[in-house]
């Protein structure tokens, strides 16, 4: 006896939405916002400041008390950008295959990158670099065509009308001193709206909004401000409930964010800034190996540079980047403008889907010793073939039952002349968007 009621309600059409869609409400003007985002898939942090001096802890090494909190500060003396090139860095940027980058406008030391007239500490003020180093790497980025997005950290803990300065030091309680709190988001607002208006961002990456409430920060405020004179800029989700999309830190989520737009932020080795001692780089494999997790699950990567002092990137930095180039360049159809692929389940590794959902990419981060494997794909397939070279491939079902609906189990086989270096792509054009059996199997039963 057959089931063919039961098993057509466990097939799924991926059609126009994948199926590891979250049913989040989102507005047709917050989507058309997040395009360009969700279709950028990588994008490079930049963490710059005086940290990279004494190559230490930015910020948190004063704040949790390693180090006394004028020794911290001492490190603008030694900040000299003499070799800074922002044209270098864009060119780099851009050769990694990343779609935007972020940069530190100001960390939590309070430390201004830009020619700040709100405040008296930035590098212009207080450093021998005595220039504005945020206008030029904007031009640059501009000039490029790459996406801009500023980092921004909204407390401050060498401003004197800030109420927290270390993590065993405060200077005061709000509630106690709401004068001296609203001269600080003065300040703070100040300061942003001189990067709104000088810099016209599409990206805003707040950080640091854990010590006070969204009604302290004043964060609807902010919003209009600066959506005000830049209504398409978007904001990642350190701003208390307000941001655009999740920004996980250095792990990959397990399983996928329940946010429609996401992104990783991470490091390259186990910091942020340049730190000299930190020589843990994760090698290019394990980064790719992380990237195409993130395209699998439907986001972003936003992964960390730290340059020195004077401006110059490290080697290791470097060639990841470059590694980062040569491999998206060969395999772009199947990164930019991807979704989020189908449940893991059906695959031993990684997949993301086209736009309309008719071409599977499948990421290959081990050697498959001559065959890979589909489960529950109920599509005929048309054709496969290597991202990146164009080999066509020979793949075969087996397991098929004429007296069941259940889809059989698709076979690729994959020679080792075909494989890349890092993580191999291939692509499968289906009949139509993707559909999936997600049942239990079934089994012969005889009256």
């Amino acid at each position: 006896m057959r089931f063919p009621t039961l098993i057509a309600t466990l097939v799924f059409s991926l059609g126009n939405t994948a199926i590891s869609a979250q049913n989040v409400e989102e507005s047709a003007e917050h989507k058309q916002r997040m395009e360009w985002f969700d279709n950028a898939k990588l994008g490079i942090f930049i963490h710059w400041g005086i940290y990279a001096v004494n190559g230490i802890s930015e910020s948190w090494s004063f704040y949790n008390n390693y180090i006394p909190y004028s020794e911290y500060m001492q490190q603008a003396k030694g900040f000299t950008a003499k070799h800074y090139n922002p044209q270098e860095w864009v060119k780099l940027i851009k050769e990694s295959g990343a779609q935007y980058t972020v940069i530190t406008t100001k960390h939590h030391d309070g430390v201004a990158l830009w020619d700040t007239q709100a405040g008296t500490l930035s590098t212009k003020k207080s450093t021998p670099a005595k220039r504005d180093l945020i206008t030029p790497f904007v031009k640059a980025v501009r000039d490029s065509g790459l996406k801009l997005g500023l980092y921004y950290s909204l407390l401050d803990w060498s401003h004197p009308d800030y109420p927290n300065w270390t993590k065993t030091t405060t200077r005061y309680k709000i509630s106690d001193d709401t004068a001296r709190w609203q001269r600080f988001c003065d300040f703070n607002f100040a300061q942003m709206k001189e990067l709104n208006n000088q810099f016209k961002p599409d990206l805003y990456w707040f950080d640091g909004d854990w010590e006070q409430t969204a009604l302290d920060w004043r964060a609807a405020d902010i919003v209009s401000m600066l959506r005000k004179d830049n209504p398409n800029v978007i904001f990642n989700s350190r701003i208390q409930g307000y941001g655009d999309y999740a920004t996980p830190e250095q792990g990959v989520p397990v399983v996928r964010p329940k946010e429609p737009h996401w992104e990783l932020c991470m490091t390259m080795n186990d910091s942020w800034g340049w730190q000299p001692h930190d020589k843990n780089f994760k090698s290019p494999y394990m980064l790719l190996r992380t990237f195409v997790d993130c395209l699998s699950n439907g986001g972003n990567m936003l992964l960390d540079i730290g340059p020195r002092e004077d401006g110059t990137i490290p080697q290791e930095e470097i060639d990841i980047l470059k590694e980062f180039g040569r491999w998206i360049t060969k395999h772009k159809e199947a990164i930019y403008e991807t979704r989020a692929g189908i449940p893991n389940e059906h695959f031993q590794g990684y997949t993301t889907l086209n736009p309309s959902g008719d071409i599977l990419y499948l990421y290959l981060p081990y050697r498959p010793n001559g065959v890979v494997e589909i489960k529950g794909l109920v599509n005929k397939v048309n054709r496969v073939w290597v991202v990146g070279n164009g080999t066509m491939l020979n793949y075969k079902v087996y397991n098929k039952n004429y007296w069941s609906e259940v889809p059989g189990n698709l076979y690729i086989d994959v020679p080792d002349e075909v494989l890349d270096p890092q993580i191999t792509v291939l692509a499968v054009l289906l009949d139509g968007p993707a559909k999936l059996y997600r049942g239990a199997g079934q089994v012969i039963s005889v009256n």
